[in-house]
């Protein structure tokens, strides 16, 4: 089955594609933002994990047991999918995750258990309970190819809701895992845009994407020696090298997997189209953030005068630092010029993948307009890693 063919009683919805003034006349571009964040869920999650949920049901009926080891945003989606279609689901979650996003699950008729202080021991817990529990299936998060079919599903509804006869020079979105990223790929092929040049962000503290593309031939111009804390592994079922981060270390939690799933990897090495693997500091996610979501107060004075755009015109949007690391380079023009190199000609067509997150709240921007404020007083520049290259990024 194509993308565009998915099943039509879908339960994900068809998100706006919003033009955006503000980044298009900042960049120079004709700027998109795919608005993932007003899916049920608040959430692209919700497109691929509904979608394995439906397909669960039709494969084992509607006493089937839904069963998902989550920090978040995944566990909020197949709850969300679960109630839609009335049928049971139990979230492992490691401990630490927020008193808000339980309460949501909750509402959404998930049962919750907490286990360990980290992912992995929640997930080992979740795979003990569907062995034992011949009605139970395991909800993925990101490494499963129903997954990507679904995510896969907003590239032919962007491609109704651009201009008619318009082509995105570039589609813009984050990745960890690299569920979202995969959804891309797989969706541009299914409708002739396997040539659209795809930008891949992530934070400098959670870059296993970044990590694995390094190691395989294909995508940066040479393959180069894994940096300490990484450790790579064959995957034989796909014949690629993937990449596996000791620790992370980014706050963009949701972007926060260890690996990425083999199966990606191979589809970006293959891919026909361009891919520009990035790495952004969780600081310039964290302005990205507080821009989109128009806090003009964090910024120092001395910049008002010189940035006005960027200062008093916004979205009003509140997203996670793993969505705003796909808008850093909305708010980086010099950044962005690289990543997609001027027409002469014809403006540029971008689309940003605003993949949203519940795992935010004012406080925690609060917290984050003030880490940039210290930042950009201080000057200088950030590190930008780009399929291998370092990039400086001034700090305003």
């Amino acid at each position: 089955m194509s993308t565009a063919d998915v099943d039509p009683h879908k339960l994900w919805l068809e998100t706006p594609l919003l033009y955006s003034s503000h980044i298009s006349a900042r960049l120079g571009c004709n700027a998109y933002l795919k608005l993932e964040n007003l899916q049920p869920s608040q959430s692209f999650k919700y497109r691929g994990i509904s979608y394995f949920i439906q397909d669960a049901l039709r494969q084992h009926g509607p006493e089937v047991h839904l069963v998902i080891a989550s920090g978040g945003n995944a566990g909020l989606a197949a709850a969300c999918a679960s109630k839609a279609l009335g049928l049971r689901c139990t979230v492992y979650l490691p401990e630490g995750v927020g008193a808000s996003t339980i309460q949501f699950m909750k509402r959404e008729g998930a049962e919750i258990v907490t286990v360990g202080k980290f992912y992995l021991q929640a997930l080992r817990k979740a795979e003990e309970v569907v062995k034992a529990d011949p009605n139970a299936v395991m909800v993925p998060a990101y490494d499963e190819y129903l997954l990507w079919e679904g995510h896969g599903s907003m590239i032919p509804e962007i491609s109704r809701q651009l201009p008619p006869g318009t082509k995105p020079d570039a589609i813009v979105c984050s990745v960890g895992g690299g569920g979202l990223a995969g959804g891309v790929m797989h969706g541009c092929k299914s409708i002739g845009w396997a040539d659209v040049s795809f930008i891949a962000v992530e934070t400098t503290g959670s870059n296993c994407f970044y990590q694995s593309l390094a190691v395989n031939p294909g995508v940066f111009p040479m393959t180069s020696t894994p940096p300490e804390g990484v450790r790579v592994e064959h995957d034989a079922a796909y014949d690629v090298k993937v990449a596996h981060l000791s620790t992370l270390s980014s706050r963009a939690s949701s972007l926060g997997a260890s690996s990425p799933a083999a199966g990606i990897v191979k589809m970006a090495l293959e891919r026909k189209g361009r891919i520009k693997s990035v790495c952004v500091p969780d600081e310039m996610t964290m302005q990205a953030a507080a821009l989109f979501a128009g806090l003009c107060s964090i910024f120092s004075a001395r910049l008002r005068p010189a940035h006005p755009r960027i200062l008093i015109e916004e979205h009003k949007f509140l997203v996670e630092l793993a969505c705003s690391a796909t808008l850093a380079p909305a708010y980086k023009p010099d950044l962005f010029n690289k990543l997609v190199p001027t027409s002469s000609t014809i403006p540029r067509t971008v689309v940003f993948i605003v993949c949203g997150g519940f795992k935010i709240s004012p406080e925690e921007m609060e917290g984050y307009s003030r880490v940039v404020e210290s930042e950009v007083k201080q000057g200088g520049s950030w590190k930008v890693l780009c399929n291998g290259e370092q990039w400086d990024v001034e700090k305003i």
